[in-house]
């Protein structure tokens, strides 16, 4: 084995070995290197439970993909700093690499770190890859942040230079000296008792491998009809690939990249997944300029909103039972799977919003809690952009009606019978408004509001009401 000095590898959220300019840079010249990943915190990484689920499983994979290589993957928990000086006296490295992070407390972390590397005289490199573009970097014209997100999706497409994804590399390099690492099983992120995710395994498989078997699949059998069916629940159509992103088992470019080479794309397809990907960087780009976005609005003017206090109407919301089919088949997807269609996700939401009128906090936290595609940035953003109070936000006077949502884009109620199945027997002419179904239709379909299924929560037409007098106090 050749003598030399090794290098750290600090693993974030790049949980992958492919177009990783991070590992690549740790391992080149068959240099030793000792890939880490640190606990900071309770959460390990993972915003909320769904998501630690899912990196439980990718970090158990991801160590397999190193052993394979020749490396050990080292799990430890404490502060990233105390960690890494620690790796550099029981190693003896001299180096340290990690593919950048932006969200607030990251680039705080890292940026002390850095500099705490370099007074010790241990080199420290940080690279790309995450995003597709370099929020710092990438600016308007006159110098400032883009705001609006088609303005940023024309500068992007049309300067952006996305590079070429990398291969893994084929083998590592293990270092001489030994660090004990922590065991996986010892972090109990996902206890299992009970075993609340037991609907995740048959639909999602986390880890690298399996990111590159969804983008593959939605390639060959899902892309080409992208653009006319991405809004629809109640059909397989979109990637699914946003879990496998958030924790980085994908880099974006490589996904850009594929989808820019596939043969069976038209202009049209192509350009609205794109768009969709970019949409992601457009959230990252917004955080990083306003690192408060999770907890401030970003139109101040939303300040004086009269929020309602509700914790009855909130508890109804998040377990699927406000009265509204579309709404609560999206909530219980959530909970049953981790996930929930993009566009029921904009109607459950503007239903808290505009027809509970609960603040746009409570319902991104009970998304950071229960997705497994979580992400600091998307999802705040999402949220203040149906809230009104975003960036390019969704006028607030736009308020989503379940039920025509639910007839548009669930039109045979199938999605709704999946996971609402006690409207499973009603006819898709009353399924999405079930309390305007004559009791003949209802006692057919076994369905008694009030009692097998609730009654609506609230009146859609008058909380509209409620919520637009509410948004002309705070207009001027």
């Amino acid at each position: 084995m050749p003598n030399k000095t090794p290098a750290i590898y600090w693993i974030r959220k790049d949980l992958r070995l492919a177009d990783n300019r991070a590992l690549l840079a740790a391992s080149k010249d068959a240099r030793p290197v000792i890939p880490v990943f640190i606990r900071e915190d309770d959460s390990a990484g993972a915003l909320g439970g769904a998501q630690a689920w899912w990196l439980e499983r990718s970090l158990a994979r991801l160590a397999e993909a190193y052993e394979k290589r020749g490396a050990r993957l080292i799990l430890r928990s404490g502060d990233p700093a105390d960690v890494i000086f620690a790796l550099i006296e029981e190693t003896g490295a001299k180096s340290v690499f990690w593919n950048r992070r932006y969200t607030p407390d990251g680039i705080a972390t890292d940026t002390a770190l850095k500099r705490k590397l370099g007074d010790a005289g241990v080199q420290a490199e940080s690279f790309a890859g995450h995003i597709l573009h370099e929020p710092s970097k990438f600016r308007t014209k006159t110098g400032g942040p883009y705001k609006v997100y088609t303005p940023f999706w024309k500068a992007f497409s049309a300067e952006a230079r996305v590079p070429d994804p990398l291969d893994a590399p084929e083998e590592l390099t293990t270092a001489n000296a030994k660090p004990e690492s922590e065991t996986l099983s010892d972090w109990r992120l996902y206890p299992g008792k009970p075993d609340w995710a037991a609907g995740f395994e048959p639909l999602w498989t986390p880890g690298e491998r399996g990111a590159r078997e969804r983008l593959d699949r939605f390639i060959d059998e899902f892309a080409e009809n992208y653009a006319a069916s991405r809004d629809r629940p109640d059909i397989e159509a979109t990637s699914m690939l946003s879990p496998h992103l958030a924790l980085g088992e994908i880099s974006p470019a490589l996904i850009w990249h594929g989808i820019n080479r596939a043969k069976n794309l038209s202009a049209e397809n192509r350009k609205k997944f794109l768009q969709e990907l970019v949409w992601r960087d457009f959230c990252h780009h917004l955080l990083f300029h306003a690192p408060d976005l999770a907890t401030k609005n970003w139109n101040d003017r939303f300040d004086g909103f009269e929020w309602v206090e509700d914790d009855e109407a909130l508890a109804a919301w998040t377990r699927g039972k406000t009265g509204y089919p579309i709404v609560d088949a999206g909530l219980r997807q959530l909970w049953r799977e981790g996930t929930m269609h993009n566009r029921v996700r904009m109607i459950a939401a503007s239903f808290l919003v505009k027809d509970l009128m609960i603040d746009w906090r409570s319902g991104e936290e009970w998304f950071r809690d229960t997705l497994v595609d979580a992400d600091p940035a998307s999802n705040p953003a999402n949220w203040q952009w149906v809230a009104g109070s975003g960036a390019d936000a969704s006028p607030f006077f736009r308020v989503f009606n379940p039920v025509l949502q639910g007839e548009k884009f669930d039109p045979d109620g199938d999605y709704v019978r999946r996971y609402v199945p006690e409207l499973a027997a009603l006819p898709a002419k009353h399924i999405h408004a079930p309390f305007d179904a004559p009791k003949a239709v209802l006692e057919e379909a076994g369905v008694t509001l009030g009692e097998t299924y609730p009654k609506p929560i609230v009146d859609h037409k008058a909380a509209r009401k409620r919520a637009l007098a509410a948004f002309e106090k705070i207009k001027g």
